[in-house]
């Protein structure tokens, strides 16, 4: 068992916990709980290294053998560290490093979403979370937005890392990647608060690109230069704007309904 949080390995979970240098560099990610655990487990999701309290329940035990058996390092950990190396109040008795190995984006673009400055983890997470819910293809992350695997986008993402590709792009890859060799090319719509065609009149059952910007700032310069065209939600009670993940769900639920029509 570990006890000191002077531990090498406890020391390296604390600093992916709380930097994202250090989780680039390694190209590693935490996630906590059982139930994330056992999703990453389940999709295939590599990890090196998952540490847990003794008392872990049956349902978490069968996680920790799973990933052992895969080659995973395994240790159980006193209180103390477990609490230490937690990010949330709660420690849940289960912690798992992760490799990153974020899914291939498919070839043919017909339904994504950009969240443009979102830099609230939690807003992320929920936009994740409700993008892996709707089916979309893809969520890409420009520069400006929070990291994909901080601590709270993962538990807010609630599993969405493993269903759906999420990726880090600069603009100009961000371009690249709309405009493919082979038509058609999706049409990109940037969400504004007043401005643009109402979104239901949006045809959106054609390959579909969709910027969210954030609350703060709304997308930005590079994104309106890449936008065919600006989508708003009416609002008649007269609030200025929305939550941007509430606008995202919004947006990409109208996308399914019109697709299911």
């Amino acid at each position: 068992m570990i006890t000191s949080l002077q531990n090498p390995r406890i020391q390296h979970v604390r600093r992916l916990q709380a930097q994202v240098r250090a989780r680039r560099e390694a190209g590693e990610f935490v996630v906590e709980g059982v139930r994330l655990a056992e999703e990453a487990l389940g999709a295939g999701w590599q990890a090196r290294l998952v540490l847990h309290l003794e008392n872990l329940t049956p349902r978490g035990q069968a996680v920790a053998t799973g990933f052992a058996a895969l080659g995973a390092q395994v240790e159980a950990v006193s209180q103390q560290v477990m609490d230490a190396i937690s990010d949330t109040e709660t420690p849940q008795g289960l912690l798992a490093v992760l490799a990153m190995q974020p899914l291939p984006l498919p070839p043919a673009p017909h339904f994504v979403l950009i969240p443009d400055g979102v830099r609230d983890p939690g807003n992320l997470g929920t936009i994740l979370r409700t993008a892996a819910a709707a089916g979309m293809q893809a969520v890409l992350l420009p520069p400006g937005s929070a990291d994909a695997y901080a601590p709270k986008v993962v538990r807010s993402a609630m599993g969405a890392h493993f269903r759906l590709p999420v990726c880090s792009m600069d603009w100009e890859g961000i371009r690249l990647y709309l405009n493919p060799p082979t038509p058609p090319r999706p049409r990109l719509y940037i969400a504004d608060a007043a401005a643009g065609l109402p979104y239901t009149q949006a045809d959106l059952r054609l390959p579909t690109a969709l910027v969210v910007g954030g609350e703060a700032e709304g997308a930005g310069l590079e994104a309106a230069r890449l936008a065919d065209e600006r989508l708003h939600i009416p609002m008649p009670g007269g609030v200025e704007s929305l939550n941007a993940a509430v606008a995202a769900a919004i947006l990409m639920f109208e996308v399914v309904r019109q697709r299911n029509l």
